[in-house]
């Protein structure tokens, strides 16, 4: 196809594709599916070889929170029967970091719910960050934490931290109906702060909750224009308690397109198959890694994923291997600064298609399994 040899002629040289292109890569029939995958794969290859990058959450606190954001289980008024708990302690969150950490993980991602942190909540992931760092030589760490106030990125930049992640998660356009609590420039202000204190931004999309093709291309070319170091790509998990719980529109192929999409369009970034990956890839996961270069392993925040060791038997069969603690993740013209190269010294900072060749599936409520281990219970976690 004329349009695969294009865009893999634009992504080995960082060339942003047109918004044709990326509509046409996520229009493709089913039986030309293995060629795009073929194609993406071979970018995902010239930037970051086989490798790929393990990271590991840790839900410092579960549940609760003010906002209303219709995806998630920890929404006001969610009644997703999910784990519920206040802030872990420094070293309840670094064992449960040394867990991941042990099972090959070298980011932690620091997450917690609620529209933002307070300065005290600052203080304490900063103090969870340092015992991290300190017991975890070489360790990434990541805090995901909400819309941040002035100060408060570099407060966790001189703690420690590495990474700040904040998802746009949907096109601006569509943002409204997703989310009343806040607004998408609320979100891309959080990026710019992260940019601006040196962290490297960390910040993707949330795919199947009813967007259409030209929502899935409007939010990743304005996380191309963000420029994040790493594009987490989540699959909405339909929680029953939430707003979108009937929301099952992805199927496995579907998937496979959006992430090569992703891949054209951020060619050089750390493309990562976040939330949802075992409910809607399910048997086509290892495809999805000839597209992204990373992934999570274990379980998510509020639901559980798949055994840690079967994501190293998947990486390890599929012919990829899991990427060192002390290889470098991001190309050399990235790996320079904390927020990586910005071309041109640019700042920092709804019915679903029919035209993808698979209709949408049947529900599979089945898949969506409740964490029920890990932080804030006393059983081991999955790692």
């Amino acid at each position: 196809m004329n349009l695969l040899n294009t865009l893999v002629d634009k992504g080995l040289r960082r060339e942003t594709p047109t918004r044709g292109e990326a509509l046409a890569v996520l229009a493709t029939s089913d039986d030309d599916l293995l060629d795009v995958v073929a194609a993406a794969g071979k970018v995902r290859r010239h930037w970051f070889g086989r490798r790929v990058k393990l990271n590991y959450l840790v839900n410092l606190k579960s549940g609760l929170c003010p906002e209303d954001c219709s995806y998630c289980s920890q929404r006001l008024g969610s009644k997703a029967d999910i784990l519920k708990y206040t802030w872990l302690k420094p070293d309840q969150a670094s064992q449960a970091a040394a867990a991941g950490l042990a099972g090959g993980a070298k980011r932690v991602c620091l997450v917690a719910s609620g529209r933002g942190p307070t300065d005290r909540d600052v203080d304490r992931v900063s103090d969870t960050i340092k015992a991290i760092k300190e017991q975890n030589e070489g360790v990434e760490v990541c805090a995901c934490l909400g819309l941040l106030s002035d100060g408060q990125a570099e407060r966790l930049r001189e703690a420690g931290a590495d990474a700040y992640n904040h998802n746009l998660n949907t096109s601006e356009s569509t943002y409204g109906d997703i989310t009343t609590t806040h607004t998408y420039a609320d979100r891309v202000d959080t990026v710019h702060k992260a940019h601006a204190a040196g962290l490297s931004a960390c910040s993707g999309l949330i795919a199947g909750m009813g967007e259409s093709d030209e929502d899935l291309v409007d939010v990743v070319f304005a996380l191309r224009e963000l420029d994040p170091d790493s594009v987490p790509v989540n699959f909405l998990i339909p929680f029953e308690g939430t707003p979108l719980a009937e929301e099952w529109n992805l199927t496995p192929q579907r998937c496979l397109r959006i992430l090569a999409m992703t891949r054209f369009v951020c060619p050089d970034a750390e493309v990562r198959i976040a939330g949802g990956r075992e409910v809607h890839l399910r048997t086509m996961q290892p495809l999805a890694l000839h597209l992204a270069n990373s992934i999570f392993l274990g379980d998510y925040l509020t639901s559980e994923g798949q055994a840690g060791k079967a994501d190293l038997e998947m990486i390890a069969d599929a012919g990829f291997e899991v990427e060192g603690a002390g290889e470098v993740t991001l190309p050399e013209h990235r790996a320079g600064g904390g927020c990586g190269s910005h071309e041109g010294g640019k700042a920092c900072g709804s019915a679903v298609s029919e035209s993808c060749g698979s209709a949408a599936e049947e529900p599979r409520p089945d898949l969506v399994a409740v964490r029920r281990r890990g932080a804030g219970t006393d059983l081991a976690p999955n790692a």
